[in-house]
């Protein structure tokens, strides 16, 4: 928990009596690699915070498997427009690896907006943050070359070439895993 709250005091800070109404609808989860914490044409009710393990977010499109997002360690892992509308999502969340976990639920999180302001606060700043980079990768798949998009990679987070099969890195990259193999020879 004190990675999450570590987390939470990047964008705001909580007054004491916020920080412990969180902790006390926190849920830790202890979970294998290859468990789905949301399957696909599922409703999101969970928001999940990891702390420890990797997530991807993936759907089915023509009978293809595509990733198109990647949550390391201090990140977010959430579809968030069923998480926010309730409507199913065609995306599902998987663990790529073993991974610890915490989990708060549309319910208690709208009741703790409603008690606490700067816990609204907090949604709201996450919120931001995660359009931003929806926006970027956006931006990144439609305006920056394979090459870019793989050396950005490499740059803000390294580690991910050697945890996560080459096929979902390239899945998430936008390119086929041959273009990721004469990326990756041309050094």
């Amino acid at each position: 928990m004190n990675a999450f709250l570590s987390f939470v005091k990047g964008f705001t800070h909580l007054s004491d009596a916020s920080e412990t109404a969180l902790e006390s609808v926190l849920q830790r989860l202890d979970l294998p690699k290859g468990h789905d914490l949301l399957h696909p044409g599922a409703v999101c009710h969970y928001f999940y915070f990891i702390e420890k393990g990797l997530t991807r977010t993936y759907y089915i499109k023509d009978g293809k498997d595509v990733t198109d997002w990647i949550s390391a360690e201090n990140a977010i892992a959430v579809s968030i427009i069923s998480f926010l509308t309730h409507e199913p999502d065609r995306r599902g969340i998987q663990l790529l690896e073993d991974s610890t976990l915490w989990a708060i639920s549309y319910s208690n999180l709208e009741r703790l907006y409603q008690q606490y302001p700067d816990i609204d606060r907090l949604g709201r700043l996450l919120l931001s943050q995660g359009i931003i980079q929806l926006q970027q990768r956006f931006d990144d798949l439609h305006f920056a070359t394979a090459h870019d998009r793989y050396r950005q990679l490499l740059s803000a987070n390294p580690s991910l070439i050697n945890r996560v099969p080459l096929g979902i890195i390239a899945s998430w990259l936008g390119i086929t895993q041959e273009t990721l193999s004469r990326i990756r020879s041309q050094g």
